[in-house]
């Protein structure tokens, strides 16, 4: 188990350090080297636009990926993803500016970044079900929650080389070559994540569906006619997460340096050090999970969020460091007390044979809601005023609230309480 959850978590890492690097690089320097014709709010909120594909190409991704995991194994995903995500993240790199080519550099951005989230939305689904079944079952809070981590160390990783960038190089060489180095980076990391994820072992439970007869011809169909219902509730319920994250980690980010003045090398260490600390605390909390259950605590997430939002707020608008910092470290806390436990919550609510597809396509739908639109938003929300950006804060607190209720209507799926472990079963072929 400590071999499968290394690998799943340091792939996920892999896969979103590409990720983030680019919300990273959208919040800094992409709107005035892609969008010179704009005004600055407008070409930030055009940088956020591309970024926001990403998210709208990844249930798409959860679907594709989601058909080949549930028909042909769990394993295959884990290296189609990783190696889009990783080729189309060195591209972006790649990409000549709008002064060199025109009108084509801001196509060829929202293009890899399609692909970028198509990769993404397959990973998410392979690496969690490569730890989840294989989990014991009082443990598969904690082995899942590994995946969970790669996430808080893409994040580290991608906003540290760009910390270190910025700071090492001038305005004008960052601009120029600098933010294209950690796109680069990419490249290698893939070919070592590929290298770790060779040796690893199809799960149990798909052998046995597989070798039953029972995989799913048409997973997506599957899903689609037995468990809308159910896709659209974890999607909804997960929202609030990835409003909070996105809403810290990158529209803050452009506030913080656009409207508050603070330099980008401040913003970026208070970001970071939040999420560092979230991502020490996801296998605690996970443990909490197999010992109480996932919805309580995925309740309790929800309900924090909801309290934290206008505080959150208020802090940062104070634009001092130490302050900004406990104001993420409040909504980052409240987000992985939801987080840490999904990667074994959504699992287990979907049956086997369409897991793959359920799982992934319910948390990635979260994704377009929550992550995608909440820079856009917050960004025409925050403009004009020299007060707090309440706006932002009434916004997230919505969110959070929707995001309660979608929970409250979920199942309990704690094995001992819920006797999950007989649907982890496949059914025996019919005669």
């Amino acid at each position: 188990m400590a071999r499968l959850a290394g690998a799943s978590l340091v792939g996920t890492a892999i896969e979103f350090f590409d990720f983030f690097v680019y919300g990273t690089a959208a919040a800094l320097v992409l709107g005035p080297l892609f969008f010179p014709t704009f005004s600055p709010l407008a070409g930030t909120l055009a940088a956020f636009g591309t970024f926001a594909i990403g998210f709208v190409s990844r249930p798409l991704g959860s679907v594709l990926f989601g058909h080949v995991g549930d028909r042909y194994g769990r394993r295959p995903v884990l290296f189609a993803s990783l190696l889009l995500t990783g080729c189309a993240t060195v591209a972006v790199g790649c990409v000549p500016t709008y002064g060199t080519i025109g009108i084509a550099a801001p196509v060829l951005l929202l293009v890899l970044r399609f692909l970028q989230g198509l990769g993404l939305g397959g990973e998410w689904g392979g690496a969690v079900l490569l730890t989840a079944e294989h989990a014991p079952a009082n443990r598969r809070a904690l082995w899942s929650s590994f995946p969970q981590i790669g996430p808080s160390i893409g994040f580290l990783l991608a906003n540290g080389v760009m910390l270190a960038l910025s700071a090492g190089l001038s305005d004008a060489e960052f601009r120029s070559w600098g933010w294209r180095v950690p796109f680069w980076a990419a490249g290698v990391l893939a070919a070592v994540g590929l290298l770790l994820r060779s040796s690893l072992a199809e799960t149990p439970q798909f052998e046995k569906l597989s070798a039953a007869g029972r995989t799913a011809g048409a997973p997506l169909a599957e899903v689609a006619r037995e468990h809308w219902r159910l896709v659209l509730l974890t999607a909804g319920a997960l929202a609030v997460g990835y409003a909070t994250f996105y809403a810290v980690s990158t529209w803050a980010l452009a506030y913080g340096t656009e409207r508050l003045g603070v330099s980008s090398t401040v913003m970026l260490t208070c970001v970071m050090a939040a999420v560092a600390i979230k991502g020490a605390t996801t296998p605690f909390v996970a443990m909490l999970a197999d010992r109480w259950g996932r919805r309580p605590l995925c309740l309790a997430g929800c309900a924090a969020s909801a309290l934290w939002m206008f505080p959150m707020v208020a802090l940062l608008h104070t634009a001092r460091p130490f302050l900004m910092f406990l104001g993420f470290l409040g909504a980052l806390l409240a987000f992985i007390t939801m987080f840490a436990v999904v990667a074994a919550y959504l699992p287990e609510l979907y049956e086997p044979r369409v897991r793959c597809t359920g799982a992934a396509v319910g948390y990635n739908l979260a994704g377009v809601l929550g992550g995608a639109l909440t820079p856009i938003a917050a960004t025409a929300l925050s403009d004009g005023g020299s007060g707090p950006p309440w706006g932002v804060a009434a916004y997230l607190t919505v969110v959070a609230l929707v995001s309660l209720g979608c929970f409250a209507l979920l199942p309990e799926t704690l094995p001992s309480k819920a006797g999950a472990e007989r649907r982890a079963e496949p059914e025996p072929a019919s005669a």
